[in-house]
């Protein structure tokens, strides 16, 4: 079965509405852009409280949601989109993925789960895909040593680029953190 017979377009929807909720302001806007030439209109929230408003305005036909803002759990903003319209179809994203958030994700009516960084493509297959079908697995997947790259430094970031404290939080060596952050990305 090719891709086209197992994805929809986003002509084949009446309510082309796209929220993106996330605190990750550069990602936010550059999925956002790459939406709307996919043919989505796309609106933006920035955290829970903002997101749980724009559903209040307009419930979208689309989300893609941020499982960790700075306000909360986007959980939250993922059930209120849910208790207004049941069929809205939502993707949650996360830079920390694991087994029982995508189960608690997918039990509030989320269709997907996806690790940050994710592409527009991966984003939009994963919105349109038949209701009963997976999405196929990206064509480009990360590697291991890029994911890993990302997370540890996702951790620095958010320990406010103190490597001390960064290294204590991943439960490495101080030095070998260094030699990690000084190096460039992996492909």
């Amino acid at each position: 079965m090719n891709l086209s017979e197992k994805m929809k377009k986003i002509s084949d929807f009446s309510n082309k509405s796209l929220l993106l909720v996330d605190d990750d302001s550069p990602f936010r806007e550059r999925l956002a852009r790459a939406m709307e030439k996919k043919g989505f209109q796309v609106s933006q929230a920035e955290g829970v409280k903002k997101g749980i408003e724009a559903v209040k305005l307009e419930c979208p036909g689309f989300a893609v949601v941020d499982l960790r803002l700075s306000d909360g759990n986007g959980l939250e903003v993922v059930k209120e989109i849910k208790k207004n319209k049941s069929d809205s179809r939502v993707i949650m994203l996360t830079g920390y993925g694991n087994i029982p958030t995508a189960v608690e994700a997918v039990k509030d009516g989320a269709i997907d789960y996806l690790a940050k960084p994710a592409d527009a493509d991966d984003v939009e297959k994963a919105l349109l895909a038949e209701s009963n079908k997976k999405a196929p697995p990206p064509e480009n997947p990360m590697s291991a040593d890029r994911v890993k790259w990302e997370h540890i430094h996702r951790v620095f970031e958010l320990c406010n680029r103190n490597v001390s404290e960064t290294a204590r939080r991943l439960k490495m060596h101080r030095r070998t953190l260094q030699r990690i952050l000084s190096k460039r990305s992996p492909k």
